[in-house]
Formats: structure tokens, C-alpha cells, sequence
């Protein structure tokens, strides 16, 4: 669960007890969501992670959120890049752990690419929250663009888990010129509901990250992989995102594939041509 993966097990319970024994008092509401948020977030911070990959180069990105807050990132630069893409990862590690899927998209896919991490991740400094990565990744991407040279709007986003939620969003409200989704969810309070189904925990939930009521309104390409042995987010859940999106779409289900799978070679051919699309 903790890498990688979106919350939730069964310590959600502990959760709901402290909120349904105390729900009237506006204490113990800030009490459930601190549990809430320290079962969400997971960060690996700076130095854990391999900082000083071999064999590639790429420039630290630094920028800072709207509210003030300093944020690290790798950017991978291609060489007349087909695409430019920012990458929202899980909820889990940091961006040290996507170093070999960065060089992939770089070297075998010609994408110049942008990894970061979200406050409280890395090198990036404060506390996550729902409301603190969801700005985290409009600073990313308004760095990016500006060091690409391209316009916001023109930018391909891709999300894992987490990630995923953080994608739809940008997308859904700002637009972008694609949406790459990785085993991710269609809210965050239906995955809570398939690890805890003695009590309807949804409604004792801060965290939303809505992406099926958020991703109609997204009118672009759309490419959506999940493995069909994924225990931390049920494939439903992503077919039940993928159900609420608008064409042109594409769903690659990974067969015995687990939540951190997404090297699958049926998937990698898809997410080539996925973005020879786009260059057309």
C-alpha cells in the first residue's frame, strides 16, 4: 500500500470510529482528517531515493506554488520533442522513483517530460494536501511551459494512482493536448469504499480528487491503462473513470498486471502510438 498506491486499508476504520463517535465536534473533524491525510500520503523525502541516476542527464526544475511553497522537479529534455509532458506521480516515494520511466519517454518515445513532486515530496518543501497538489501541479506546468516554450493548454498530462486524480483535474478545468492515465481511480472515497464496506466511509471524507464527475469535462484524446490484478485500486474503479470520459478514448487492460505494472509491452505499444496521434 505504501508504494505506490492510493490510501486506504483497513485503519480506515480508525477513522470513522473517531468520526462517528465524535462527529459533531469540529476537533475531532480536524483529528479524522489528519488520520485521513496520514493514510493518503506517503512521501519519501530528500535523500531517501537514488538522487544521482547514471547514464542520463536532466535539469533540476525549481519553482514555487501559488501559496508560496518551494517545489522540485526533474525535466528530461528531448531532442525536437514530439510532445511535452507532465507527470504526476502516486502517493508514494518521490520523484527519484520514476527516474527509469522518465528516461523511457525521453529516450524510446522522443518526449521531453517533467516529473515533480508534491509539496512535502523530495526536495519539495511543506505538507501535502488535497488542495496543496492540485496547485503544486499548476506550478509544475506553468514552469514547464514557459521552459518548453509551448502554451499550457498544449501540454500532454500523465498521471499515475494519485497521479491520475491530479491529471483529471488540470484537464478537466484548464484543458490539455492529452491525458495519460495509469491505474488510477475514479474518487478517492470509492477506493476507500472497496477496502471498508462495513460502514459507507464516503461520507466521513475530506479528500475527494472526483475525477468521474470531473474528467466529462475534458475534451481531448484519452489513453487509460489498469491491470486486472490491481488489489490497491480495483480495475472497476478505473473502468468506471474511463465509462465517464469523452471519445476519442482508449482503455489497455494489463492481464496479471499489479498496481506498479505499467512496463507491460501492450501498454507501451498503445502509449507509442498514442502519442504518434498527437504529433499528427
Amino acid at each position: 500500500m505504501r508504494r505506490n498506491g492510493v490510501l486506504v486499508g483497513c485503519l480506515l476504520g480508525v477513522a470513522v470510529a473517531v468520526g462517528g463517535c465524535m462527529s459533531s465536534s469540529v476537533s475531532s473533524q480536524s483529528a479524522l482528517h489528519a488520520i485521513e491525510d496520514a493514510m493518503v500520503y506517503h512521501p519519501a523525502r530528500y535523500p531517501d531515493g537514488d538522487w544521482k541516476p547514471e547514464g542520463f542527464r536532466f535539469e533540476d526544475a525549481w519553482f514555487q506554488a501559488s501559496d508560496g511553497v518551494r517545489l522540485h522537479g526533474w525535466y528530461f529534455e528531448a531532442a525536437r520533442p514530439r510532445a511535452v509532458v507532465l507527470f504526476a506521480h502516486g502517493n508514494a516515494g518521490n520523484v527519484s522513483t520514476y527516474y527509469t520511466k522518465f528516461r523511457y519517454l525521453c529516450d524510446k518515445l522522443n518526449v521531453s517530460v517533467l516529473g515533480f513532486d508534491y509539496r512535502g515530496y523530495g526536495k519539495s518543501e511543506g505538507k501535502p494536501s488535497e488542495e496543496g497538489i492540485l496547485a503544486d501541479a499548476r506550478a509544475a506546468r506553468r514552469w514547464l511551459a514557459e521552459r518548453a516554450s509551448v502554451r499550457e493548454q498544449d501540454i500532454v498530462l500523465m498521471g499515475h494512482s494519485l497521479g491520475g486524480g491530479v491529471a483529471v483535474d488540470l484537464a478537466a478545468r484548464d484543458g490539455a493536448r492529452g491525458l495519460i492515465l495509469e491505474n488510477t481511480f475514479s474518487s478517492v472515497p470509492d477506493v476507500a469504499a472497496t477496502r471498508f464496506k462495513v460502514i459507507d466511509v464516503r461520507r466521513f471524507m475530506a479528500m475527494r480528487l472526483d475525477s468521474a464527475s470531473l474528467i466529462r469535462f475534458y475534451h481531448g484524446p484519452l489513453l487509460q491503462t489498469h491491470g486486472d490484478a490491481d488489489h490497491l485500486i480495483p480495475i472497476a474503479l478505473g473502468r468506471k473513470l474511463f465509462d465517464a470520459a469523452n471519445e476519442p478514448k482508449r482503455f489497455v487492460v494489463v492481464r496479471g498486471g499489479g498496481h506498479n505494472e505499467t512496463n507491460a509491452a501492450e501498454y507501451l505499444t498503445d502509449l507509442g502510438q498514442f502519442f504518434d496521434g498527437l504529433a499528427r
